[in-house]
């Protein structure tokens, strides 16, 4: 394919034929193997301290996931993004490799299907990649009453935000030990709170956090650490996907730009810190929210989707 109608392409030059010449070469360059590839990650099975590390991030197409993997290709590292759209990804890999010169793979998965995590461990293992940082941080929401909520995203919700999380986990964690990696699991402050009219999702990143916890204690003394980032409101894609409308004047103040999240995250799986919770009134909600009695918080969780759906 010609530079010069890549060049035209992107000035809207070609004809609709064309256009759809050059995707289809997008996308085969995207995922074509290359032997530097195939030999750099071979090469990172070894334990050496001078060989690039690898980390793999899921949900990599948009919002936090694509800032963290930002900032491991700044610091270096060899990176797999998981993600379901395919573009976003390719578009995201030449970024990558063009500003910092790091090899890049993408796995275009839709984690809502139950085959994917065995799926993308064999194609790594296939390709001789070892991780020495897993990052969990795929999930989506849904809002409404429970009785009149779709069963199929819910399933689908729980399928991403729980189980194939847990199962990617399972998979990848013994050679992440084997290396003193890292594990970063993308959680919420919604976590720590009951959310009647986001149930699902609430219970789903209140099992991240416990899950998280519980597996950092688990892991004490191996050299590898498990963190759990959670996150405030951050605007992204979600709030589109879960349709919990705009902000409501209550947590308006608790908005944070996603890079900033991004960073406290990523410098706290660093430090292996257990939980990290970015902004001050956000860690200040949660530990004041913990002395209110839990009949009370559930009914002011209640409150505020009643005030985010009017507008209020």
């Amino acid at each position: 394919m010609a530079r010069l109608d890549l060049w035209r392409n992107k000035r809207g030059l070609l004809s609709d034929s064309k256009k759809t010449d050059i995707a289809e070469f997008r996308a085969a360059e995207c995922f074509r193997p290359r032997e530097s590839l195939a030999i750099s990650y071979k090469r990172t099975m070894s334990t050496s301290n001078s060989v690039p590390k690898t980390a793999l991030v899921t949900g990599a197409s948009s919002g936090i996931g694509l800032e963290l993997a930002r900032l491991f290709a700044r610091d270096g590292y060899h990176l797999v993004l998981v993600a379901r759209n395919r573009d976003a990804l390719c578009d995201l890999a030449e970024e990558l490799h063009s500003h910092y010169g790091v090899e890049v793979r993408v796995a275009p998965k839709d984690l809502s299907h139950p085959s994917a995590p065995v799926e993308l461990y064999q194609e790594l293992q296939e390709a001789g990649i070892a991780l020495d940082v897993l990052v969990n941080n795929a999930g989506f929401g849904g809002s409404g009453p429970f009785i009149q909520t779709d069963w199929n995203n819910e399933a689908e919700m729980m399928q991403v935000n729980i189980i194939a999380l847990v199962h990617l986990t399972k998979l990848f964690l013994p050679q992440i030990v084997a290396r003193k990696g890292k594990l970063l699991n993308v959680g919420s402050v919604a976590g720590f709170l009951p959310g009647p009219y986001t149930s699902i999702y609430y219970a789903s990143k209140a099992f991240v956090l416990h899950f998280t916890e519980a597996l950092a204690e688990e892991l004490s003394g191996t050299g590898t650490t498990v963190t759990c980032l959670c996150p405030g409101p951050v605007q992204t894609n979600f709030q589109k996907r879960a349709h919990t409308g705009g902000s409501s004047r209550a947590n308006q103040g608790l908005y944070m730009d996603v890079r900033e999240v991004a960073r406290l995250g990523y410098e706290a799986m660093k430090e292996g810190k257990r939980v990290v919770i970015p902004g001050w009134k956000n860690r200040l909600l949660t530990n004041v929210l913990r002395l209110v009695p839990r009949d009370t918080v559930t009914k002011m969780v209640g409150r505020a989707y009643a005030a985010k759906k009017s507008g209020n």
